[in-house]
């Protein structure tokens, strides 16, 4: 499994529209998805789910140039949510041992709205549908048989992945397999030579049982960003701590210790309701010459997040994106997004 900083080819995002929980404030979603948009057009090529075509064409290419324009293209489908990281298609490099490049392979694996919280069997069919049409390169895998969701994984390119318990082994996942019986799935059709398992870290207001994502990401050199709570008086402290103890205890595959990058922890941002939503620094993404990183118009922890972010890739152009309005629904851009290589 490549590591997200490797180069890719497309980046994919799925469209929020009337029928998705974003309808309350469609407008700002949109704006902030355009936002996302852009960007990823000026650097690579993007790939847009949308149940309506015609709509999002027209609105995109107002704001794009030619040359982002012609970067774009869209697939119509029926869709329940914008989660594409979790619902996209896995690459998987699989080498055919003749010594040419190795042959790209799209997991597609279930995806059933995190544990049957969440109605999720439109989502579900996207991959099998875009595979059908020759939208995307690559060799479609059928792994329906495995709920899987890519923010709850991350890899070094190398054979380690890392992963939490609180996620892979919550319900309505894949029981009755045991932990022992999933990191035997994961290697086998992730290709991974091992699984690093953490038990620390879980943010308030995620839905998804504590995606890796949300807390602890790869770097290249061996470098790990993770999330850091220092206020004793927030509710995350304990376990943030416990999760800090946790890294500083982990080996590279070399038997090294990791070069860990702690990041800062965003001041608590609470919905109409009171509830708490789990806004993090950790979810940024990585595309060809940039990373986008999530502010949450906290100017000095923002300023300092995309500083630390910018230290780890010191080749890529740093660019906020205002995800206020992304983690209303309880994700953030990692989230919406799923890379091609």
């Amino acid at each position: 499994m490549p590591a997200e900083w490797e180069q890719q080819t497309m980046v994919q995002l799925t469209w929020p529209h009337n029928g998705t929980d974003w309808k309350p404030y469609l407008d700002e979603i949109v704006k902030t998805m355009t936002d996302i948009a852009v960007v990823i057009a000026k650097h690579e090529k993007l790939l847009i789910v949308t149940p309506n075509t015609e709509e999002t064409s027209m609105m995109l290419k107002r704001q794009m140039s030619e040359k982002q324009w012609r970067n774009t293209k869209f697939f119509e489908c029926e869709t329940n949510d914008t989660w594409a990281r979790d619902h996209a298609f896995i690459t998987v490099a699989e080498d055919d041992g003749t010594g040419c490049d190795c042959k790209l392979k799209l997991l597609d694996f279930h995806f059933n709205g995190w544990g049957m919280k969440f109605e999720a069997s439109k989502d579900n069919a996207i991959n099998s549908k875009m595979a059908e049409s020759g939208i995307v390169g690559g060799v479609r895998e059928d792994n329906d048989d495995f709920v899987l969701e890519g923010g709850s994984i991350e890899s070094d390119g190398c054979g380690t992945v890392f992963t939490t318990t609180s996620c892979l082994l919550a319900p309505h996942r894949n029981q009755p397999m045991d932990r022992e019986q999933i990191e035997t799935e994961l290697k086998c059709r992730l290709g991974a030579s091992r699984i690093i398992w953490l038990n620390h870290g879980n943010i308030i207001g995620d839905d998804t049982d504590g995606h890796i994502d949300t807390i602890v990401r790869i770097a290249p050199e061996d470098t790990l960003l993770y999330v850091k709570c220092s206020d004793e008086g927030d509710e995350h402290y304990e376990d943030f701590m416990a999760l800090e103890k946790e890294l500083k205890l982990l080996k590279t595959a070399d038997g090294k210790a990791y070069r860990l990058i702690p990041l800062p922890f965003p001041k608590a941002i609470y919905d109409s309701d009171g509830e708490r939503l789990p806004a993090t620094y950790a979810n940024y993404l990585i595309i060809n010459g940039a990373v986008l990183v999530p502010t949450y118009n906290q100017p000095d922890m923002d300023k300092e997040a995309c500083e630390i972010i910018g230290k780890a890739f010191k080749n890529r152009e740093i660019i906020p994106i205002d995800s206020r309005v992304i983690i209303r629904q309880h994700g953030s851009i990692h989230c919406l997004t799923m890379q091609y290589y």
